[in-house]
């Protein structure tokens, strides 16, 4: 059984469709890319999966659950954590406390116990600073844990807002344009810890991406978006050849560059 299913799914704003007929499907351990042009309609699609946006057409499906009309922390509870286009961190956190952000939605205590501030309390808030010390680690951030997150080099707020999401405990990642604004060099480190985090944490993992060397580099599948309809689906090597892709997006200049 495929972990996401998606049927048909779009939305409508007005009279203008951003999404129509989109379908996908994503099976569990898989690193999957969604790409396309400008406008294409990527950010809404995950708007959708999130809960952000509530499908007027379709169907989402995760983990065998129906998702259509969820909040987006009831989304995140059941399994799913994203990133951003542009970061959203807590800018005048600690770089601990914008991964300890990620514990708060899953905490077990009650309102009674922190109002009074129970020994329950403090041992639950004990728990979740180890566990996100633990992610800092991982990402080579737990010497900046004081840190205000604004004050963070951009490709370590990077880091740092994946480490959030995943302490979030998801079954499924979705990443947009991690690559956006990093340099060449850190690019290639953001690929090496993608492939890290998808094989330490059994991670399914979509991105949406402009890099072509990273979505063509790191994904199993590619699915593509033009004018908010699904053109295409296949393995790098059906994408980089196919017609309507070349036409709407990649052009044959960076099609003969991955050639």
């Amino acid at each position: 059984m495929a972990l996401l299913e998606v049927k048909n799914a779009g939305i409508q704003f007005g009279g203008l469709k951003a999404v129509s007929g989109f379908n996908m499907e994503l099976r569990q351990g898989e690193l999957v890319g969604l790409i396309g042009p400008n406008g294409a309609g990527k950010t809404t699609s995950f708007n959708l999966l999130t809960g952000v946006y509530v499908p007027t057409e379709g169907e989402i499906i995760f983990n065998g659950k129906r998702l259509n009309g969820l909040p987006p922390y009831k989304v995140t509870q059941s399994g799913i954590s994203r990133t951003f286009q542009n970061i959203r961190l807590f800018s005048e956190l600690s770089v601990l406390d914008n991964v300890k952000v990620a514990y708060h939605s899953l905490a077990k205590n009650s309102i009674f116990s922190s109002i009074f501030r129970l020994p329950s309390h403090f041992s639950e808030e004990k728990n979740m600073e180890n566990k996100a010390l633990e992610f800092l680690k991982i990402f080579n951030l737990d010497g900046l844990k004081d840190e205000k997150a604004k004050n963070l080099p951009y490709g370590q707020q990077r880091r740092l807002e994946i480490a959030r999401a995943l302490a979030a405990g998801p079954k499924l990642l979705l990443l947009d344009e991690p690559a956006a604004g990093m340099n060449p060099q850190e690019t290639h480190e953001l690929m090496e810890l993608i492939a890290f985090i998808r094989k330490q944490f059994d991670l399914t993992i979509l991105l949406i991406e402009h890099d072509m060397n990273l979505v063509m580099g790191i994904c199993e599948r590619i699915y593509v978006l033009d004018h908010g309809q699904l053109i295409a689906a296949g393995t790098p090597e059906e994408i980089r050849t196919n017609p309507k892709v070349i036409e709407a997006y990649l052009g044959e200049e960076v099609t003969s560059e991955h050639a």
